[in-house]
Order: C-alpha cells, then structure tokens, then sequence
C-alpha cells in the first residue's frame, strides 16, 4: 500500500480579515482539503494586522489569504510589508473587491488574486496552487512546534 503525501499533511493557510462573515466564506471555500493532490487545510484566521505578522514571523505558515477590504490594515499592505520583512514569506493570495483593483495587488506582490464575490472554486484552485508551490520551494522544514 502506498502513502500519499497529500494525505499525511497539513498545510496552514492564515485568513486575515476584520469580517468574520469574509473568514467564514474563505474557510468553507477551501474545505478540508481544495485539491485531491494537496494536503488538508488547517485554517488559523485572525483579524489584526499584528496577529498576521506574529503568524508570519513563527514560520508556520504555508499560505496566505489576505483580505484587500480588511480594516484599519488592508491586505495589500499587510502583503507588501510581509513580502519586505519576512524571511521565506509564504505565498499569498489577495482578496480584491474589484476586478480594477489588481493592479494594486501587482504593487503588493501577492502571489495570486480573487475577486469578490468570491467563487469557491476559483479560491479552491487558486489555494492548491499556492500549496503546490510552497511545497515544492519551502526554505525550512516544517516542524511542529
């Protein structure tokens, strides 16, 4: 009997937003598990900005998901200062409330974008991207701790 790897791991994925109904809809977008070929989802959601760095600078993070609309520190920003200061900064995806706003997610250097309203699937395949990717150029190991 083999193992498959996807099925032996977690991967955290951090949801930031000020709106528990936006975490919400993140969370059961993503499911368990967004992709038969990626490990489960632990998902860690918080809603201030310093909690996000706090997470970001423990290295448990494989992913991140970002919301651009998230008072008073919107996501773009939190993005490009986590892509400035942390070292191995985990992917991350930005939420957008509009499709013009892209350009300033360019600015942030996330790795990916959605738009709201969000389509699950779309945030599904775009989070199993970004698993995919960390897996494969994680500078550390991860090591529970």
């Amino acid at each position: 009997m083999t193992t498959d790897r996807a099925t032996d791991e977690t991967m955290k994925v951090l949801v930031y937003s000020d709106d528990a109904a936006t975490r919400e809809k993140v969370r059961l977008a993503l499911g368990r598990r967004p992709a038969a070929d990626v490990p489960f989802v632990e998902i860690v959601e918080c809603a201030t900005q310093p909690k996000v760095l706090q997470y970001f600078d423990s290295g448990d993070i494989d992913v991140a998901i970002l919301d651009g609309e998230a008072q008073p520190a919107g996501g773009m920003g939190v993005a490009r200062q986590a892509k400035d200061e942390v070292y191995d900064c985990p992917p991350i995806c930005l939420i957008v409330a509009r499709r013009d706003d892209r350009w300033l997610a360019n600015w942030s250097r996330a790795d990916a974008v959605v738009s709201q309203p969000l389509d699950p699937m779309v945030l599904a395949d775009t989070v199993a991207d970004l698993m995919r990717r960390r897996s494969a150029t994680r500078l550390t190991s991860h090591q529970p701790r």
